[in-house]
């Protein structure tokens, strides 16, 4: 311990000169035999299960901005798999798996914290909905318990139970293995795992257009020049259907702002998890203390990282009607990620019309707990060309088959 404080404290003082780089700058090169447009959590990873799994090498991770730094860090970090078509379950079930090796497969610590979620229950329908989800989940052996407003009182003290409120609690749904990561040290810790299996990680080189050869993908155009790959794999959010449309297809996707914010750091008043369905806002406590709330999607299409401020009233204020002992808590910032929502509300990981592009899009509030399974069925399918069998539900095709799978256990206010 005391080496490593005399370390940082050296560097520090150095200007860090001596410290070595997590990842590579590598200089772009004009073709790779794969590229992954996005450097957010779903790209790296992406990235990386091409490397372990697949052997491929030669692989361009092309990001706009710095590494990290579009919605894998504007999101509020909920893990779950509460939810209520099977395919869905199925598939964030195996992804909190990964969740709970990540840190030790990375070699870094991604701060996972299995800490559970409340999710309250307002409403006749919504009762009989998680009654529905109870059901299915225990079919799978996805833990999920209904419980009495007494006993939701019980794990969240902070709660206030009130019979003649105008939308009493009526009951609660436990999910003990929901949890929540450190988002940037997940993205941290697959750039680096990434980059040492010989992956170029490629920041500030915004793709802007897809070439096509024929009916195949040839590459991409870049600010840098055009970069050749049979393999392409679209991994951004906001502006996946601008880039869709330069390759000559439409996307059913929606553009929205999603807002979030957090407090000033308090002491620990709430080891869960709790979410509020109906009123649309959830909050959890960070390991420094400050509250992080989400609020729900703003009524409108939209690209901007900012939201209306009438949806942060509407979070607050659904979180002081059944926590009022917050109400004297200060905010200290908001801010607002631009999230693809599709028509069903369940995400694509899908080939595309274009042979040889493949989509991981449209992940709207929930493509955080997706990262490590995404990425890794993401991979299969550009490796392959075939999907990877817990992901058979998120093709596109669904929407011109006429089988959306709408998932009403997804996080949005907007269905």
């Amino acid at each position: 311990m005391r080496h490593s404080f005399l370390s940082i404290a050296r560097n520090a003082l150095s200007g860090h000169s001596g410290w070595p780089r997590a990842w590579r700058d590598p200089p772009l090169q004009p073709a790779y035999d794969a590229i992954v447009v996005g450097a957010g959590g779903h790209g790296l990873s992406t990235a990386y299960h091409l490397a372990r799994d697949h052997g491929m090498r030669r692989v361009a991770v092309l990001e706009k901005g710095w590494l990290g730094g579009g919605n894998t860090a504007r999101n509020t970090v909920t893990i779950r798999a509460n939810y209520l078509r099977e395919p869905s379950m199925r598939f964030y079930a195996e992804g909190i798996r990964m969740w709970e090796g990540l840190s030790r497969e990375l070699g870094y610590n991604v701060m996972y914290s299995q800490r559970g979620q409340v999710d309250l229950v307002q409403t006749w329908a919504k009762l009989r909905d998680v009654r529905r989800r109870q059901a299915s989940l225990r079919l799978l052996g996805v833990p999920f318990e209904i419980l009495s407003p007494a006993e939701a009182k019980a794990r969240v003290p902070l709660l206030e139970l009130d019979a003649q409120a105008r939308m009493p609690v009526l009951a609660a749904t436990w999910h003990p293995t929901a949890g929540v990561a450190r988002h940037d040290a997940v993205a941290w810790g697959y750039a680096r795992a990434a980059d040492a299996m010989g992956v170029d990680i490629v920041q500030d080189c915004e793709v802007t257009s897809i070439r096509r050869a024929g009916g195949g993908v040839a590459g991409v155009e870049t600010a840098r020049g055009f970069v050749a790959a049979p393999r392409v794999a679209l991994c951004v959010s906001a502006h996946a259907g601008v880039l869709a449309a330069t390759a000559g297809f439409r996307l059913p996707i929606e553009t929205v702002p999603l807002q979030a914010f957090v407090s000033e750091p308090l002491k620990p008043v709430l080891d869960t998890i709790v979410n509020i369905p109906h009123l649309a806002t959830y909050f959890s406590q960070s390991d420094k203390g400050e509250l992080v709330i989400g609020g729900g999607a703003d009524g409108y299409p939209s690209y901007a990282a900012r939201g209306s401020f009438h949806v942060v009233e509407d979070a607050i204020g659904a979180m002081l009607s059944l926590f009022p002992a917050l109400r004297r808590v200060r905010m200290l910032r908001q801010w607002a990620g631009s999230i693809d929502l599709c028509h069903d509300i369940t995400p694509i990981l899908s080939p595309s019309p274009v042979e040889g592009l493949h989509l991981s899009v449209g992940w709207g509030s929930g493509g955080f707990k997706a990262i490590p399974i995404g990425g890794k069925a993401l991979a299969h399918l550009v490796a392959t060309g075939a999907p990877h069998p817990l992901a058979g539900h998120l093709l596109l095709s669904r929407f011109a088959r006429g089988r959306p799978l709408f998932e009403t256990a997804g996080a949005s206010n907007r269905l």
